[in-house]
């Protein structure tokens, strides 16, 4: 039986109706995405759609708060809406969603003897969080990190730190406002000409600076893919590199050398000399050895004045770098491609010697090349015996923690190289270097 009720309206305003409501929908699905949508997208995706309100118009947008705690070293957490940023340690986001969230921006956070030393950030989400208005307003993301922990040596500054934050703050194409906790003043002055080629924007000093900051977005914590490691595939929306990563090394480092350093007419090889702890005590004789091979030799001791841009202008130049694990071997990331990286292991640490520079400086393109040193070269020979545990049985004295480790293997021990089998290792650096300029001769 057909209707007897009579349609107002004419079929084919009933169709423009139709696709209108249709066209809305299609138009809202595509941009305004739902909080499922937003929570599997990947925690360092750079949205293509912003609020469009200001972000004082706390009631005008909806915001989010989800963190990803499966990662082993770091936790990464996102904010997206009213962002509003409160020294020492608040940071709200306008939502319909209560949540609360704490987390200490740090990329060791399985080490809870230094992460107790980082200061922790409270996360929370909800419709009247805080409801006071921003002294400053910032139309670029957040990016919080800390920049204490292990602060202070090479290695962990740029493994902890300073690769991290290239590998998470890449993707903002320098739209991006850092925000650092645990702030040093000479960490910012160590690295400003690499930090100028992460951000066009002051950055800020969390928990001194008193104002109350606002963003359309934040990203709490930095992403890390291991040991001095970039994984391109961990960052598909960048598709970053280590190669990637030295090339901003040398955007930043190059221009203040002013000019293409000239070839000097023989291979340099670059000597990492220390004091104190894991020194080489015939480190002269290794001089004269070197310089009899052919190589024009450099001694670099860094020191913690010593500028990033003196380091890279020697270690920019050489063709080959010899020295004694530790931290200052970290400055193999200013060695051009194709240089010989030579690691000389003391006795007890090769792990952690390998897991520092071996895979890290063959991704740079380097020469890998690894010395271990014998029970006879090392000091802990002649001051406990040859078959002393400490000398024997290194896995026994690790075995019992890190702290042990350190004391005996990396804080109480000196090397003296057997300059007759080490001779064998220079030479084939010397004539790798040789082969190298003879190849980039032909190139040029």
């Amino acid at each position: 039986m057909g209707s007897k009720f009579k349609n107002p309206y004419p079929k084919k305003i009933l169709s423009l109706l139709c696709l209108s409501t249709l066209a809305l929908l299609i138009f809202y699905h595509s941009f305004v995405p739902n909080k499922a949508t937003l929570q599997n997208k990947p925690l360092f995706y750079v949205s293509k759609t912003r609020p469009s309100s200001h972000p004082t118009n706390a009631a005008a947008v909806d915001g989010i708060l989800v963190c990803d705690r499966t990662e082993y070293r770091s936790d990464i957490c996102h904010m997206r809406g009213v962002v509003r940023a409160r020294p020492p340690n608040s940071v709200t986001v306008h939502s319909t969603e209560r949540r609360h969230e704490a987390v200490r921006p740090y990329t060791r956070k399985w080490e809870t003897s230094i992460m107790s030393k980082i200061t922790q950030l409270n996360l929370a989400s909800g419709p009247d969080v805080d409801p006071q208005p921003c002294d400053v307003h910032h139309h670029v993301p957040a990016l919080f990190f800390s920049a204490g922990g292990y602060t202070g040596n090479t290695f962990h500054e740029f493994n902890d730190g300073i690769v991290p934050l290239y590998i998470s703050a890449r993707a903002f194409n320098r739209r991006v406002v850092l925000v650092v906790l645990n702030y040093r003043a000479w960490w910012e002055s160590k690295y400003r000409d690499v930090l100028a080629r992460l951000t066009d924007h002051r950055i800020i000093d969390f928990e001194r600076d008193a104002r109350a900051h606002c963003f359309p977005e934040a990203f709490v914590g930095l992403r890390i893919h291991g040991d001095l490691t970039i994984d391109p595939s961990k960052a598909p929306e960048t598709n970053a590199s280590i190669a990637d990563f030295r090339a901003l090394l040398d955007e930043a480092y190059k221009p203040t050398i002013h000019s293409a350093l000239p070839r000097a007419p023989r291979p340099k090889l670059v000597i990492f000399s220390r004091e104190g702890s894991r020194a080489i005590t015939n480190e002269e004789a290794l001089v004269r050895m070197s310089e009899s091979i052919g190589f024009d030799v450099e001694r670099l001791a860094p020191k913690p004045t010593t500028t990033l841009k003196s380091m890279y202008k020697v270690l920019s130049a050489c063709d080959a770098a010899v020295g004694v694990h530790g931290a200052a071997m970290t400055h193999f990331f200013f060695m051009r491609p194709g240089a010989v990286f030579v690691q000389i292991v003391p006795v007890g640490i090769l792990g952690p010697a390998r897991a520092c520079f071996a895979g890290a400086t063959e991704a740079a393109g380097l020469k890998y090349v690894e010395y271990v040193v014998e029970a006879e070269e090392s000091s802990l020979y002649a001051e406990y015996g040859r078959d002393a545990e400490v000398v024997r049985e290194p896995g026994k004295v690790n075995a019992r923690g890190w702290e042990e480790t350190k004391r005996v293997y990396l804080d109480g021990q000196n090397v003296t190289l057997d300059l007759a089998r080490f001779r064998g290792t220079l030479e084939a650096a010397f004539e790798n270097s040789e082969r190298r300029r003879r190849e980039e001769s032909i190139a040029s």
